[in-house]
């Protein structure tokens, strides 16, 4: 699974990456999706790496999102009664596994796709520079974990 995360806003901002970013469902700074790793995603991601980050997300990370800022529709916290009632899933870290083994998503479980974020603490390394040259933008990998954990 790759976690994808919105690093600059929409000012002077492409037509055809603005496009891209909301079919990813990124539409604002700080926000961060959960997708599959397929060609398609791929491209896509490749296509808006002037304002993303990405990288290969762990297990042990989408346990800690759906735990701190997973959200039910009507701004609801993610429970594990809601889970065990509502999903096949008889936890929050069955539903995490099942996630990255790529065998569910977020909204065949009836929660919202996007995990709202804070800023990462200490900031963005710069938001106009790629990640190999000492920026925050395009792919970083393991790197994007340790990202994440800032930001929650």
């Amino acid at each position: 699974m790759i976690a994808a995360i919105r690093v600059r806003g929409r000012t002077g901002i492409n037509r055809d990456i603005s496009e891209t970013l909301d079919m990813l469902r990124l539409t604002r700074i700080n926000h961060v999706v959960i997708i599959p790793e397929n060609p398609s995603y791929k491209g896509m991601l490749q296509k808006a790496k002037d304002y993303l980050t990405w990288g290969e997300v762990t297990e042990e990370t989408i346990l800690a999102l759906l735990e701190n800022r997973g959200r039910l529709p009507g701004r609801k916290h993610l429970t594990e009664e809601y889970v065990s009632e509502n999903t096949e899933y008889a936890s929050i870290t069955e539903l995490a596994h099942a996630l990255y083994e790529s065998e569910t998503t977020l909204k065949d479980n009836g929660l919202k796709p996007i995990f709202r974020l804070s800023p990462p603490r200490k900031g963005y390394e710069h938001t106009k520079r790629a990640f190999t040259e000492g920026g925050s933008l395009g792919y970083r990998a393991e790197d994007i974990n340790a990202l994440l954990s800032k930001m929650m």
